[in-house]
């Protein structure tokens, strides 16, 4: 891992404060990069940023990123204090498990909220000040958004909307020097999931079904998404990469052999 990457480089991460985005604060941070790590709990952002790699420099910020007002007055602070802004990640999104007759239409509105609107917000906010730099966007999709999954009508809608504005941006932004790219994620450790892995039969049926037979860890995302906002990625664009262990290489099928 080259330890200079994003030297003197300002990143914004959503959702900063657990789980793949707190792994994502810490790698950009080992890094060299100025992190902003942005969520709705100043606790969580709080403990993530003093579990960052020694030396790091990470600056906790509330917002929540369904809020508007608040995500463009939080890029306009970033830039004012900092100067710049040459990443986004758009990682911050929740999930209310239902099928589409269960579900009500405030639980809808609330992963649309987080998970769509939130991505929208911070990606026009940030794209005048990214354009300046020849800077990029990543956003944290799912497999559940490439996929359907049983029960998970809202979420999975949500994250198909960002594969598609991941898709749209890509086109509209790359000749002003602006990549927009994705990661999606299967089953990862995280606080979110532990409904599942804490439960070894569904755990069980998870690692049945990833290729490599085990969930993901959190800093195997953040690798992914560093790699895409680097200049090791200069001429990828538009991409979707599964970080899944393998789960979509698979036809549906079950073993047979």
């Amino acid at each position: 891992m080259s330890e200079s990457r994003f030297t003197d480089r300002v990143v914004v991460v959503t959702g900063g404060g657990s789980g793949i985005g707190a792994a994502t604060v810490d790698r950009f941070g080992r890094e060299g990069a100025t992190v902003i790590s942005v969520g709705r709990s100043e606790d969580k952002l709080k403990r993530a940023a003093a579990e960052a790699a020694a030396g790091s420099t990470v600056v906790p910020r509330v917002t929540d990123v369904s809020d508007e007002a608040a995500v463009n007055a939080l890029i306009a602070s970033v830039v004012e204090d900092f100067g710049r802004l040459d990443v986004l990640v758009n990682n911050a999104a929740i999930a209310v498990p239902g099928t589409v007759e269960q579900l009500d239409t405030a639980s809808w509105r609330q992963v649309f909220d987080a998970d769509v609107d939130g991505v929208f917000f911070a990606s026009r906010a940030a794209l005048p000040h990214l354009r300046r730099v020849g800077g990029c966007i990543v956003n944290v999709g799912s497999v559940s958004g490439l996929g359907a999954d049983w029960g998970m009508a809202a979420y999975n809608s949500a994250k198909g909307a960002v594969v598609n504005l991941t898709n749209a941006m890509a086109l509209d932004h790359a000749r002003d020097g602006v990549r927009v790219n994705a990661v999606h994620p299967s089953l990862t450790r995280t606080s979110v999931a532990s409904f599942v892995t804490d439960n070894a039969e569904m755990l069980g049926a998870f690692e049945e079904r990833i290729a490599m037979g085990r969930a993901a860890e959190p800093s195997e995302v953040a690798s992914v998404i560093a790699f895409l906002a680097s200049e090791d990625a200069s001429f990828v664009n538009g991409a979707h990469i599964p970080v899944d262990g393998g789960l979509r290489a698979s036809s549906g099928q079950p073993r047979m052999f």
